[in-house]
């Protein structure tokens, strides 16, 4: 809870030019909107896993598809190679909108697309 707090609190920040040049319903508006993005962004970044036994061993098969995905996405075109890979790493959308001057929503269109066209490349 206090990441989320926190991650709320730099996004406001990060924006307080723009909310201080509002005022009454946009202002409130602007700051519902950046505190659901920052609940929404903390909420992708914790997933729930399931802890692996401990004597699991990676399947060479496992090792194979990884490095047939690795190299699918090395041959994708600029910006979906980036877009790909910054979602990876945890980046949210709004993140990688700004890095490669696209709208949240195209990033999130973009990304279904990679996703199937890289889906329907692999040899699975």
């Amino acid at each position: 809870m206090d990441d989320l707090l926190q991650e709320a609190t730099v996004a406001l920040w990060r924006d307080h030019e723009r909310l201080l040049s509002l005022s009454g319903i946009s202002q409130a508006a602007l700051i519902w909107k950046i505190g659901r993005n920052a609940v929404i962004d903390c909420l992708r970044r914790v997933k729930e896993t399931e802890e692996l036994p401990e004597n699991y061993e990676a399947v060479e098969e496992d090792r194979s598809l990884l490095r047939e995905l690795h190299e699918r996405i090395a041959l994708l075109d600029e910006p979906d190679r980036t877009i790909v890979g910054m979602q990876l790493e945890g980046y949210s959308y709004e993140e990688i909108a700004a890095h490669v001057g696209m709208t949240e929503k195209n990033v999130s269109v973009r990304l279904v697309r990679i996703r199937e066209k890289l889906r329907k490349s692999m040899t699975i």
